[in-house]
This record gives C-alpha cells, structure tokens and sequence, in this order.
C-alpha cells in the first residue's frame, strides 16, 4: 500500500476548491446590461430606479434586474441583446439629452458569489465589446506650448534679474525680447542663458536692446516625438483614472495614437475626460484698472488680461502667471470645512514662486483660473477641419491672508467638477492638443460571436485530445484528461484573480496549452512503460516515470515561459492577450502534470496491498 502525502493532498484540495470558485462566476456569464449615469453628475434613487422600471414595463421589455448601484448609476440587466438595444432607444428617446447609456454587461453569478467579490474574467474589447478610439496628436501645437512657455519663463527670468522688458512675444519657432533699455541686453543674455544653456540666442542691429531665441530643427523634432509619448501616458492615466481595466494605448502611424477600452461602462464620459486638456493659471488680480470699464471697451490695460468668473462678472489678472498646473506634483479631492475642494501640490520651482508672491502681496486678492481645451473636427464647405475649442473662467478669487508656498486648496467648485479635475490634474496634462480620427463601438453581440466560436474550438480540441488519451493509455488516459479539465479550470481561475483580459488570441492560448499541456502526461506514462518493459515493478516505474520525466518537461516549459515573456515585452494588444494566457497555462500544466496525476495516481492505486499491472 503506497500513501501520499496527507500536506500535498490537504494543498492540492485547497487549490482546487479555489480555482473552482474563482472560476463558477464564468459558469453563470454575464447578461447584456445598460448603464445610465446622469448628464448634471447627480445620482440615481430608489424613485428613478422604479421610474425606469415602469417605462420598460409599459414597454413590454422585459428586464431581469433595474437597481442603483453603490455609485449611483443605474443599471438595466436582460437576457437578450435585442431588449437591451430596444431599451436603449426607449430610454433616448423618452429622456431626451438626461442620460449617459453605455451598452455593457452585468454578471449572472448569484448573490452569494458576487458578495465574496468573485466576477467573471475580464473580457478583451474583441469579446465583451467597447470602444476604439483613434487620436490624431497636433504635433505643431505641442512646439507653439514649448514656445508660450518659454515666453512665460523668459518673462519671470527677466523679472527677477530686474531687467526691464518692453516685451515678450511668440514669433514663428521663436520667442523674441525686446528690452527697454537697451545697456541691458548683455545682462538679459546672460540671465536667459541661465535659465537654459542650450539657447541660440540672436541680436538684431536694427533693433537694438532685441533677442530672439529660435528652436533648432531637432529640439523642434524632439518636441514633438516628446509630445506623442507624454500624450500616451497621460491618456493611460486618464483611463486608469476611470478605473477601466486592461486598456491598450499605443502609438499608431506617425502621429496617432490608438486607445482601446474594452467594457467600457460610459462611452460619453470616456470621450469626454480623455481628449480634454484642464489645467490651472495663478495669477494675481489688477486692483488699479477698472474691468467693467474694459468689458465695455473691449480692452484690457497693459500688462493684464481680462477674464469672467462664474456669474459672468468680469475680472482683470495680471498677465504674469505665478504656477500653473504643469509644476503640479499630486492633486486630490477632498472637502474642505463643509464644501468641496481640491488639495494641490506643487513643485519646487511653483512653490518657491508661490512662497515669492504670497510673502509680497500679503491682503491682495489672488485668482485660480480654470482652462479647458477641446479640439474637435467640424464640416466647413465639405470639408473637415479641426477647431480649438477653449473655455477659461475664474474659479476663484481670494485674498492672501498668509504666506503659503507648495501646498495649498482650491475652492470655488462642484463636488463633481472637482472630483473631474482632480484626475485630470493627476493624470497629467496632454503635451498637445488631440483629435479624434476614428470612434467605434463593438457591440456586445459580436463579442458574443466570438466567444461562442472560441468555447467551440476549445471543446472540439479538447473532445479529441480526450478520445485520443483515454483509447491510447485507457486508465492513465482517463487520468490525463481530467488533469487537462483541471488545468483550463485552473487557467480561468488564474485569469480571474489576476484579472487579466481575455481576448480572442487568449482564447487561442489556452487551446494550445490545452495541446501541449498533454506533452507532459506523455512523457510521463511513456517513461513508466519504459520502465516496464525492462522489468521494474509497477510503483518502481510510477516513480521513475515522474522523476526521470521531470528534466525533459522542465526545459520545454522554460522555453515556452521565455517565448510568452518576449511576445509580452514586445508586443501589444492582441499578442499580449496571447501572451499573457500562454504563461498561465504553462504554470497550470506543469502544476497539474506533475502533481495532480500523481496524486490521482495514488489514489487509484495507492490503496492496493500489491499492483500487478498498470492500465497503461
């Protein structure tokens, strides 16, 4: 009689228990659903849930579940796409313009699974569907911020030095000073050379006390390749910000940029948040001139420029801008004395201006201003053609009652605005406007398609392998197969834990680890006839069979965790999802193989006082 460990086998029930577990909710699938957020940012209730319920019902639409989640969204669940298509149009058409609809899906999985926190695996956008959406990255826009930065930075430089400037200007690819007197413009050179040693920096005779510091073709280049990947992170960020899972931002073409968000549950709040460009300017308020009188002439005084707060009253801000939301570190939103506000943090550079000008200006008023780009293509004459939209407002005017430097709120807005702002703060600003080329939506349905055709291949491949392993080495077969049972049990559980995204290429791994999976089983039972057939006793050859296997089954995992680690660092989307599948299903496999037929062994055989032959 041979036992097997009682720790191994207490462990390998444990495993299996909890890959059943993580792997039910996928049993259950998911059900087209509609998730309604509200346009004013409110939430639902109870009332609107029961509204909604109603309208469906009046309808004849059948819905299996319509609540509120913790949120504050509403949610629709059905059982076929066709109710969930016609309660979309229903809920359009009856709340003109109210309502965010995104077509997703909601877990069947009963309560008690779903209050363990347990949910189905993460579905790539060719399975559950979502959005694609393709940015075109304005690459001469990010050379014209570059360029009012350094006119900003010029400025400040000048301004400390106490050299007198007539002005600052933007002029093609370069910023141009012109100083008051013109003794001074050695002094300028220098101080601007301070700021930056790598400026060109040119006189014009005919102008005297002029520099004009000009951008060489490659720093220009260099922008401009700097913008497309600071434009890729700071979209990464901003969707990880919406907390979607498994997205894919990467570069396509020359200067586009390709973002794919698979289960998207709002489709309007995507396209919203991530083309958006939201920043901040501090900048002190002019207490000379007067605003009305320059709302009414059209004309800000020298030196300022001329703004409106949120109830239209018009302020004037001194052009000099204090910090902006570029030397911002970390923003988060937290209220603030009973009323919401926006915790910011600035770099050195910001804090010590901000530490400058609160110590200086101590009982003078102080404005936040909030701007807001969007870059959208219209039809003009036929034609598309891309127009700037750009909103800047005063959030805020207060006045400096201490001295402050890199820590400081922002009050002034809505919960929910300042929620928004926050993220984009944090995310990062876009290094250049973007515009939307191409937006498509993948339905569920066709996910749908794919699944089914997916789960299809995956059961015919298996049904053979199973057939083969069971005619070929009869009990030991048997054995096999319900070792391959448990290694794609074990791959979907894993997938649902780490909650990596399935994808129609990652459906394809797991039929080739299902393949391959069974190599191991083979070496296995053909080292133990071996063994056999040169006289050993049975359980001489079982042991035999796993120890001697063990080498050969080693180096071609090794080699296949190698091939999925290098179609993971170089590829993307699709080929990770691949990737990604084929490492899991490599662990799985060398787990089961060597531990779970084992233990299956034992357990078939392991009770007998004496084993005359294997059924192999």
């Amino acid at each position: 009689m041979q036992r097997y460990p009682l720790w191994k086998g207490v462990l390998l029930a444990a495993i299996l228990v909890a890959a059943v577990l993580f792997s039910l909710p996928n049993v259950y699938g998911e059900s087209p659903a509609l998730q309604l957020s509200r346009r004013d940012r409110g939430s639902f209730d109870a009332a609107s849930a029961a509204s909604i319920r109603d309208e469906l019902a009046k309808a004849k639409i059948p819905a299996d579940e319509v609540y509120v989640d913790g949120d504050g969204r509403l949610w629709a669940r059905f059982e076929r796409v066709d109710d969930q298509l016609k309660a979309r149009d229903l809920i359009q058409r009856e709340h003109e313009g109210q309502y965010a609809i995104a077509l997703t899906s909601a877990s069947r999985a009963p309560d008690w699974l779903q209050s363990l926190g347990l949910e189905p695996m993460s579905l790539g956008l060719d399975l559950r569907g979502g959005m694609l959406l393709v940015y075109e990255v304005d690459t001469e826009g990010a050379v014209a911020q570059l360029l009012q930065r350094m006119e900003r930075d010029f400025r400040k430089e000048l301004r400390d030095a106490r050299i007198q400037y007539q002005d600052v200007t933007v002029s093609g690819h370069a910023v141009r000073v012109t100083l008051k007197d013109p003794a001074q413009t050695e002094a300028a050179r220098k101080a601007l050379l301070a700021y930056d040693p790598q400026l060109t920096l040119a006189t014009d005779a005919a102008v005297p006390g002029s520099l004009t510091a000009s951008l060489s073709e490659t720093a220009i280049k260099d922008r401009q390749s700097f913008a497309i990947q600071q434009n890729i992170t700071a979209l990464e960020n901003r969707v990880n910000a919406l907390g979607v899972a498994e997205t894919v931002v990467q570069r396509q073409g020359q200067n586009r940029i390709a973002v794919q968000v698979p289960g998207v549950q709002d489709a309007s709040e995507v396209v919203r948040l991530l083309g958006k460009v939201a920043t901040l300017e501090f900048r002190l308020v002019d207490p000379v001139n007067s605003p009305m009188e320059a709302a009414r002439t059209g004309r800000a005084p020298l030196g300022t420029k001329l703004y409106k707060q949120r109830d239209g009253t018009p302020v004037l801000l001194k052009r000099d801008v204090i910090a902006t939301g570029e030397q911002l570190i970390d923003a988060s939103f937290a209220p603030s004395q009973g009323e919401p506000a926006v915790s910011v943090k600035l770099d050195s550079r910001g804090g010590d201006e901000m530490l400058r000008t609160t110590r200086e200006n101590l009982n003078r008023p102080m404005a936040v201003v909030f701007i807001e780009k969007e870059r959208e293509l219209v039809q003009r004459d036929g034609q598309e053609v891309a127009v700037d939209r750009s909103k800047e407002e005063v959030i805020s005017v207060a006045t400096i009652r201490g001295v402050f430097s890199n820590n400081f709120q922002i009050t002034g807005l809505s919960a929910a605005e300042g929620t928004e702002l926050a993220k984009l703060l944090r995310a990062g600003a876009l290094a250049a406007p973007i515009i939307i080329v191409e937006q498509r939506v993948i339905g569920p349905s066709v996910g749908q398609d794919n699944i089914e055709a997916g789960t299809r291949a995956l059961a015919i491949a298996g049904l053979f392998l199973f057939v083969f392993m069971a005619l070929y080495y009869k009990v030991f077969g048997l054995i096999a197969d319900i070792v391959l049972l448990t290694n794609v049990i074990l791959t979907v559980a894993m997938l649902a834990l780490f909650n990596a995204a399935l994808t129609l290429p990652g459906i394809a791994g797991i039929v080739l680890t299902v393949g391959t999976a069974v190599d191991a089983n083979i070496l296995i039972y053909e080292r133990i006839r071996e063994e056999l057939k040169v006289g050993a006793s049975p359980w001489a050859a079982i042991n035999a069979g796993f120890d001697k296997a063990f080498s050969a089954i080693a180096d071609s995992n090794v080699t296949m965790v190698m091939a999925a680690g290098v179609l993971f660092l170089f590829g993307s989307g699709p080929v990770r999802g691949f990737a990604v599948t084929l490492f899991i299903g490599v662990v799985a496999s060398m787990f089961t193989a060597l531990i779970g037929s084992r233990a299956l062994i034992y357990l078939i055989y392991g009770r007998r006082r004496r084993v005359e032959r294997l059924a192999i």
